[in-house]
């Protein structure tokens, strides 16, 4: 009795220190885009007397052809992540939108699947009411339409107006899925719809294979569907329920986990509605319909099982590693290199061990071949698609190996950084952070097309 004592004692306290630095950290992000956002603001109202903030000066209409003739580039966040307008203007991308003339930054939902997820992004740029389809609603016991875009952010797309996406963490996944919906011609009332809707994907620290992270946070290794009864994501998904069913609207405004096709509002459910919730009879929770499932090594090879790397799209892929091997070890980089809060992941994920009494993930799974990773992503979860069947790809050393490129191959390059490392917080990446952003609009505008690429304006060449 005692033992068992011990061991309830023990696994409460790693429980409540998890929890306590899950915290921090969201704490961190939001602190340093706060002031990250902060300075910049003062520092162009400050220093530069000439230019009015919220003003962009006219370009000389000379030579040039109008922006609005660009294909947009489209930056879709991650888990937890927000869009344009959230959390009082904050860039969940730290300001690279403000490095090209033509981008959108769509607000999904921050846990939602990677399913409902695509729904959303097609309706955002296409314009009309989200269709989360009709089978799929039933099967997960949530309202088959949701958020109204009266005016689509490019009503135009289509085949002969094509559009660029870079996407983070899962974000790269949810444009993965909306370009197969598009070939499946899945969205009812738009028939016309195809792959080459989707001119090119860049993936920035991509859940394309899924991540062994999941388990340690509470996923079930043996199914990599069901949730530990006690873990981490318990204590989230609690949090989550009774924010919804709160459902205050200032709050809401300012930050939403993207359930409200799920009705979970104490307007609409009352105090037995919360009950079953909480007990996981009813909800995204109890459906499985969720980011967390999608996001496990066994849900990402379901998803990709469904998936295609398409002939006439370009494709390419940064893999982020914060791990080195000593005598044979994985063990983190650099303790200075490594955020202090993802440390305790990146080592942890770096020692994982499938549990040996559970089937495995997938035929031929070992180990070791998940130890690098970024503290949230394995690294090689991140380069290409892999699993169940491996798509297309070539190693990039540097930019010139991949001149002139081809579509319908996964080019990826690995870099040494965290996995956040291209978000919130453009100081503490460096100038890393420019020679990336900065290398992916230049590729978008300079060298991917399938017709003659388009004029740009005078100002996109200085």
């Amino acid at each position: 009795m005692v033992i068992r004592f011990w061991i309830a004692t023990l696994q409460i306290s790693e429980l409540f220190v998890s929890s306590l630095v899950h915290l921090l950290y969201g704490l961190y992000i939001f602190s340093t885009a706060v002031a990250g956002d902060l300075s910049q603001t003062l520092n162009e109202y400050l220093f530069k007397p000439n230019a009015k903030i919220g003003v962009v000066k006219d370009e000389d209409p000379k030579g040039s052809t109008s922006v609005d003739d660009l294909p947009p580039i489209v930056l879709v966040h991650g888990i937890f992540g927000f869009g344009k307008g959230r959390l009082g203007g904050l860039s969940y991308f730290a300001g690279a939108e403000k490095k090209d003339e033509r981008v959108l930054v769509p607000d999904l939902g921050s846990l939602t699947s990677i399913y409902d997820r695509a729904r959303e992004l097609f309706y955002y740029l296409k314009g009309g009411q989200v269709d989360y389809g009709e089978e799929h609603s039933k099967a997960c016991g949530h309202s088959q339409f949701g958020r109204i875009y009266e005016q689509g952010h490019y009503p135009q797309w289509d085949e002969d107006h094509p559009i660029h996406f870079v996407g983070h963490s899962a974000g790269a996944q949810v444009v993965r899925v909306m370009q197969q919906m598009l070939a499946d011609k899945a969205f009812k009332g738009h028939d016309n719809t195809s792959e080459n809707w989707v001119l090119s994907i860049t993936s920035l620290s991509g859940a394309f294979n899924g991540t062994t992270r999941t388990y340690l946070d509470g996923m079930q290794p043996e199914d990599g569907w069901t949730m530990k009864p006690i873990c981490l994501l318990q204590l989230c998904r609690l949090g989550v329920i009774v924010y919804d069913w709160l459902d205050i609207p200032l709050l809401k405004a300012y930050y939403n986990f993207g359930f409200d096709h799920f009705n979970m509002s104490w307007k609409k459910i009352g105090i037995q509605g919360l009950v079953d919730c909480l007990l996981g009879k009813t909800g995204p929770f109890a459906s499985g319909d969720w980011i967390l499932p999608d996001l496990t090594i066994q849900g990402s090879s379901r998803l990709n099982s469904h998936l295609h790397t398409f002939p006439n799209t370009y494709y390419f892929s940064y893999a982020t590693k914060r791990t080195r091997k000593i005598m044979g070890i994985t063990v983190p980089s650099s303790v200075l290199q490594v955020h202090p809060l993802l440390f305790i992941r990146v080592l942890q994920m770096s020692q994982w061990r499938h549990p040996p009494d559970a089937s495995p993930p997938y035929k031929g799974y070992r180990d070791e071949d998940w130890w690098d990773n970024d503290g949230a992503l394995n690294t090689l979860s991140m380069t290409h698609p892999r699993l169940p069947v491996e798509h297309p790809s070539q190693l990039v050393v540097k930019d010139s190996d991949c001149l002139p490129l081809q579509p319908g191959i996964w080019y990826y390059r690995i870099v040494e950084g965290d996995h956040i490392l291209f978000i919130i917080n453009r100081e503490r990446a460096g100038v890393q952070f420019d020679l990336i952003y900065d290398s992916i609009f230049e590729r978008c505008r300079k060298h991917v097309f399938r017709k003659t690429p388009p004029t740009l304006p005078n100002h996109a060449h200085q």
